[in-house]
């Protein structure tokens, strides 16, 4: 079979975000049944090097250059109001990328898209078997924001809400098959075609990047990790340093906070000036600082889909108390596997709770782990969609 992976998100290094390490490993998977072409973008941080290596997991691998986004922001409103195009989903769209298309589509039986935004390269007139991989829904996250006060901008949110479900109606018509991360996605996207065929298919880990602790650090030392240029993380990490941390200290003087992740947006490095607040930017590995801690905090109030957070947090270890939203599409109780908390006396009440009780932050770890190694492997999602590509 030959497949058409399409995806404006350079895919490589797997360790750069979530959307990266799907992709990634779903290709990598593909790659060993099938002949998959991969047609991507590269930024400017993308080196030849990591071009080269990413080849090495394609049949057959073809790069154009991002395009540069426009400036004008009125103009941009203005085509997603008549057009029905997002501006997030226009400034990534490729005319080079879409012509090659075009040129070659025949030689394919399916084309997948690696993340609703590649959706806009799907002609009606495509004959081949089309999936989309949604990552998350976005008009389910806008709304979300909306609802939970996590907005950047209230009101511009609320303009682009009913645009979104425009939108996320029109995309997921184009598609016979949509995959996605969590049973919470697959609700809201099925009321918008409700004859594709839906198939939930968490994320994996990496096990050699997120190995089991082999010790309990004790102490008081919390962590939180992921992208920190992302605005549900940056809401999580100030709603943990802002809020929840300084009750904490009441009780725990000692109480650390390790804020783990790439790219820390200026309002996240102000963070550090906080104390016994460390914001790490890039590390080499973010396992180490996930053994390091007595607890993984993951205190998220937005932002639909599977957390990898989540999963390599458990993969690693260490015990994790998180709220609805950071343990969505995770089986996390029966046994138990994380404690959950979603207001500031709950995250405080399940936190101290598991500094005092080493006993119960060792079950929450085996626990945790043996549900990672059973259920959330790449192994297991690279199969589930590869029978997704071969049914008829």
């Amino acid at each position: 079979m030959n497949i058409l992976m399409l995806s404006t998100t350079f895919p490589y290094p797997p360790t750069k975000g979530g959307t990266q390490v799907r992709t990634f490993h779903l290709l990598k998977y593909l790659n060993q049944a099938h002949h998959v072409t991969l047609l991507t973008q590269r930024s400017e941080d993308v080196s030849d090097a990591e071009v080269e290596a990413l080849r090495e997991f394609t049949g057959k691998l073809v790069v154009f250059e991002k395009p540069i986004p426009r400036s004008n922001k009125v103009q941009r409103f203005a085509e997603f109001l008549i057009e029905g195009t997002p501006p997030s989903v226009r400034s990534n769209y490729s005319p080079q990328m879409q012509a090659w298309i075009d040129q070659h589509i025949d030689q394919f039986d399916v084309i997948t898209c690696e993340h609703s935004v590649n959706e806009i390269y799907l002609r009606p007139t495509f004959q081949q078997k089309k999936i989309v991989n949604v990552h998350s829904s976005v008009y389910g996250s806008c709304k979300n924001q909306l609802q939970t006060g996590t907005s950047e901008n209230q009101l511009r949110d609320h303009i682009n809400l009913p645009l979104l479900k425009r939108y996320e109606k029109r995309y997921c018509r184009k598609f016979t098959n949509v995959v996605v991360t969590t049973d919470d996605d697959r609700t809201q996207l099925q009321r918008f075609n409700p004859n594709a065929d839906f198939t939930v298919i968490p994320n994996g880990v990496d096990f050699t990047a997120f190995p089991y602790r082999t010790t309990d650090p004790g102490g008081h030392h919390l962590v939180f990790i992921g992208a920190m240029d992302n605005l549900a993380n940056i809401d999580a990490a100030k709603f943990l340093s802002l809020e929840i941390l300084p009750q904490l200290q009441l009780i725990y003087p000692d109480v650390t906070l390790s804020i783990v992740g790439a790219r820390p947006t200026a309002e996240i490095q102000k963070l550090s000036e906080r104390k016994n607040i460390i914001v790490t930017g890039r590390v080499e590995s973010i396992a180490d600082y996930l053994h390091q801690a007595t607890v993984c905090v993951i205190p998220m109030r937005t932002g639909y889909g599977i957390k990898n957070k989540t999963l390599e947090a458990m993969a690693a270890g260490t015990p994790i108390v998180s709220s609805d939203r950071g343990l969505e599409g995770v089986q996390f109780n029966r046994p138990i596997r994380a404690l959950q908390a979603n207001t500031v006396s709950e995250y405080v009440a399940a936190i101290s709770r598991l500094f005092g009780d080493p006993a119960l932050r060792s079950q929450l770890s085996q626990n945790a782990r043996s549900l990672i190694e059973t259920e959330y492997t790449w192994e297991r999602a690279g199969r589930q969609y590869l029978q997704v590509l071969e049914r008829n």
